[in-house]
């Protein structure tokens, strides 16, 4: 900039602008890749992820190949939830980092992360692998691929994945929480029975776990990971100290638990709301402990606490969704059912059958005087169970060597002419026959006549 001779204010004022400038121009010098990266990591410890993503794309022009660069502008779209753009830059790190750099394990720990956000657990359960490879301590990686293997089934796999990191990170609480779900999965039978004890749900002396033991202890402990004890906690006001136990109080580790007490009450407790709430759903009190789920088992058993399957229909009612049957209501047919049912449906079609309604089949009943077993076994009637209660109904329409199996299709036909004398009734010799000597097609026995 040149500044001109004018007046001494001018001159002055122009001065000041130049001196000015000139201190702009200092201020800005061309910055290092260490004090970008130092710049985008304070935005960053700031929460600024905004300002921390834009310093670390100017880091990446300076050092496209910058392994620190590509890490950090990774993390932060990681943060941002920009998956896509994260797993590009945790990649593009790995083809330049150095053999013996420390950040092998946890860049393929953060691309397992990235997988398994994305739904892809067999990825996800490879890059957890190498970064094990790498560092077997790998907290994250560990409880990564502890959820995996938990998801595919292998629940004490998944335990020891859990432990393992609570050895390397005792205070790490997704391992602590998700293992703590698992231990009627992977806890022995000593550690089993001592768990018991702990809740006062066996004798103090017991030596052998018993198979109703398991299952004791398998229904308190789902009790507690159903938030029981926040449930006792709501409805007490003071908790009867016999229905909580605390253990390693007043360290990191405390744990509140269920007692058989306490559980008893639980279970009392919510079956009591129960009826209130199918109650307020609509439901008669008469008919409350006939409910049943929609596979047709009950919901409340004999001491009036709930089912598995009735904790379920609870839940589902506090929603204000109906998740149970009445007692006059049939169980819903399955998607398999019903697949089988137009499967059957076809094949009648096939064979020359068509679809009639129960008013019909009660008719051709009372025609021919005919029995359910001989319209079904000889006259060529055919019934298809839906539901307990519900049937549908088919005859064969077909022209068939045998008379016999044309005369419900007969019956039908007649009387749909009688509403329509356009409909052409078939000819059928055994029920003209009958006809004209007046007998019916059945004896009173319901069999036919012979």
């Amino acid at each position: 900039m040149h500044c001109l001779k004018l007046s001494s204010n001018l001159v002055r004022t122009m001065l000041l602008v130049c001196l000015a400038g000139g201190a702009v121009y200092a201020a800005q010098p061309k910055q290092t890749v260490s004090q970008c990266l130092e710049s985008g990591k304070k935005a960053f410890e700031a929460k600024d992820y905004t300002q921390a993503k834009t310093t670390f794309t100017r880091c990446l022009k300076l050092a496209p190949n910058n392994v620190d660069v590509r890490l950090s502008l990774a993390g932060v779209l990681l943060t941002q939830d920009d998956l896509k753009g994260a797993e590009q830059q945790f990649s593009a790190a790995l083809k330049n980092m150095k053999r013996t750099s420390p950040y092998w394990s946890y860049t393929y720990s953060m691309l397992g992360d990235i997988a398994l956000k994305q739904q892809q657990n067999d990825k996800a359960l490879q890059m957890y692998s190498k970064s094990l490879e790498y560092n077997a301590a790998n907290v994250n990686s560990l409880v990564g691929k502890g959820v995996i293997v938990e998801y595919q089934g292998d629940k004490q796999g998944a335990a020891e994945y859990y432990r393992s990191a609570l050895a390397v990170e005792p205070l790490n609480l997704i391992a602590r929480k998700r293992l703590i779900n698992l231990e009627p999965d992977y806890l022995t039978d000593e550690e089993m029975l001592a768990a018991l004890k702990q809740r006062y749900a066996v004798a103090p002396d017991a030596t052998e776990l018993t198979e109703a033991d398991r299952t004791l202890f398998t229904q308190i402990h789902l009790a507690e990971q159903r938030r029981g004890i926040d449930y006792l906690k709501n409805k007490y006001t003071r908790v009867p100290k016999d229905y909580i136990v605390t253990i390693n109080k007043d360290t990191s580790f405390e744990r509140e638990m269920l007692t058989l007490e306490g559980y008893k009450a639980l279970q009392k407790s919510i079956g009591q709301d129960a009826i209130a709430v199918f109650q307020k759903a609509g439901v008669p009190i008469k008919d409350v402990f006939d409910l049943r789920d929609m596979q047709g088992a009950k919901i409340f058993t004999p001491e009036s606490t709930l089912t598995e399957s009735g904790y379920y229909v609870y839940t589902e009612a506090l929603q204000n969704r109906k998740a149970f049957l009445l007692p006059d209501e049939s169980v819903p047919p399955t998607q398999a059912f019903l697949a089988q049912v137009a499967e059957r449906e076809r094949q009648l079609k096939e064979a020359g059958y068509v679809e009639i309604t129960y008013s019909e089949y009660k008719m051709i009943q009372n025609q021919t005087k005919c029995s359910d077993e001989t319209l079904r076994n000889k006259l060529g009637v055919y019934v298809l169970p839906m539901t307990n209660k519900d049937r549908r109904y088919f005859v064969l329409a077909r022209q068939t060597a045998d008379p016999k199996k044309g005369v419900p299709y007969y019956y039908l036909m007649a009387s749909r002419a009688k509403r329509n004398p356009k409909i052409k009734v078939p000819s059928n010799s055994l029920v003209e026959s009958y006809m004209f000597y007046g007998y019916t097609v059945c004896l009173d026995d319901g069999d036919l006549l012979e």
